[in-house]
């Protein structure tokens, strides 16, 4: 990879580190957070199948329907809220929560305050 920048090979370092310790199973699976610089993805992933069981993104018909004006970590929320009533739908409560290499602040914390906000227990 040429010209890779320093800070997305620190990132995918710590999502190395991470990735080492955290496994989605049935009882609780995996809760995956991916953001660029305009949107915000989440996923919920059961890793003993490998299949994604709800998703959830800035780019879904239902979020464009009712989009949030304001800043960045107020979308992230609402994304966390409607992937948490998704999840809650489908009989998800517990989820493990992870932060895909991205430090825990800004609008990865907004995501996860969301989804704790609807109901996600993690």
């Amino acid at each position: 990879m040429a010209n890779t920048s320093p800070r997305l090979v620190a990132r995918l370092k710590r999502k190395k580190r991470i990735r080492k310790n955290i496994f989605g199973n049935q009882e609780r699976p995996r809760l995956s957070v991916f953001r660029t610089a305009r949107h915000i993805y989440a996923q919920i992933i059961d890793d003993t199948k490998g299949i994604t069981l709800v998703a959830a993104s800035t780019l879904d018909k239902e979020y464009k329907d009712t989009p949030v004006d304001g800043k960045k970590q107020d979308v992230a929320k609402s994304v966390g809220n409607l992937i948490g009533k998704r999840a809650m739908d489908k009989g998800i409560k517990k989820v493990v929560f992870d932060r895909n290499g991205f430090l825990f602040h800004g609008r990865v914390k907004a995501l996860s305050d969301g989804a704790r906000e609807a109901g996600l227990e993690f």
